[in-house]
């Protein structure tokens, strides 16, 4: 499989108490473990299992993935922005895979 490509679009800049949102998406195939393949062996399972949103180290989002969820995983979240930092974004796959994305926000 091709490496997963984490994407985030969020605000660079909020005023205080603003209510932001923050969009992401990975390239990722996300194999159910239920379609079988030409020889009709099972494919493995394989998918972003959990999604963790971080602000200045804080969990600010965080979801369980299932297999019924579509490829490419896209999600959405508000928050109020109260003070500028940084945050991480931690997508988990089946196999231990880690994929990171940092996003800086500046409040005014």
């Amino acid at each position: 499989m091709a490496k997963s490509k984490p994407r985030v679009k969020a605000p660079k800049k909020a005023g205080k108490g603003e209510i932001i949102t923050i969009k992401t998406l990975i390239s990722h195939k996300m194999e159910s473990g239920q379609r079988k393949d030409k020889q009709g062996n099972l494919i493995p399972r394989q998918i972003i299992n959990h999604f963790t949103a971080k602000f200045n180290g804080e969990s600010v989002f965080e979801v369980e993935i299932e297999p019924a969820i579509s490829a490419n995983p896209y999600l959405q979240f508000n928050m109020r922005a109260d003070e500028p930092g940084e945050f991480e974004f931690i997508w988990e796959d089946d196999d231990g895979s880690v994929y990171t994305k940092t996003h800086k926000l500046d409040v005014s």
